[in-house]
């Protein structure tokens, strides 16, 4: 079910948007099985899930970090740590200088909708945080994530995903390295592609519910 899940979604696609497979709730096994079913970017949230995909999954598959890591975690990750989608602290950027042996693709989280629950950067913050990480060589910023707020409101999902890309490319002219949109998951993916999205997160319609 899991191949068939990921080639329909696949081929309702451009070619150049990534999907994300997220495994957090699901097991090493589980895993395995989308891999053998062409999935190569995973996603976890958490230390200990990410260290157990890594270390079962083959080396040419990605496993990204797509939830919120504590400074301190940095140190136990950072040797495999290649994509994290949840950059929105200097701590952390920090951390990614001290411990990556090299340099890792981070997307800086905002938080468009404003939710006091989500984490992230209000849009106005972002430029100076820039500012604040660009002397660490390792931190290598290539785009943007944002979460939406839970609605089926296309209205809300519309105004949320396309602020997310009229901030990228506002920050263009001065970070043309930033080119990359995170955001879209099972429920409103379609409407974040529509805006731009180049990298989607997607669990359950892939993988099943838990």
């Amino acid at each position: 079910m899991i191949k068939e899940n990921f080639n329909a979604i696949k081929e309702g696609l451009p070619d150049d948007v990534k999907i994300i497979v997220v495994t957090k709730y699901h097991t090493v096994e589980e895993a395995l099985e989308a891999y053998e079913a062409g999935v190569r970017d995973f996603g976890e949230n958490r230390v200990e899930g990410f260290l157990e995909k890594r270390k079962a999954l083959p080396e040419d598959a990605n496993v990204h970090f797509i939830g919120t890591l504590q400074s301190r975690k940095v140190k136990d990750v950072a040797e495999h740590l290649t994509h994290l989608h949840s950059l929105d602290r200097e701590s952390v950027a920090k951390r990614i200088e001290q411990h990556a042996p090299s340099a890792v693709k981070c997307f800086i989280q905002v938080n468009v909708s404003g939710e006091s629950s989500k984490h992230g950067l209000d849009p106005e913050e972002v430029q100076p945080f820039l500012e604040e990480i660009a002397g660490y060589g390792k931190v290598e910023v290539v785009g943007l994530m944002t979460m939406a707020p839970l609605t089926d409101d296309e209205e809300v999902l519309n105004a949320t995903f396309g602020r997310l890309k009229s901030l990228r490319d506002e920050l263009q002219e001065f970070h043309p390295g930033i080119t990359e949109l995170s955001m879209g998951m099972s429920n409103d993916y379609e409407i974040a592609v529509a805006h731009g999205a180049s990298y989607i997160r997607i669990g359950s319609k892939i993988m099943g519910s838990r």
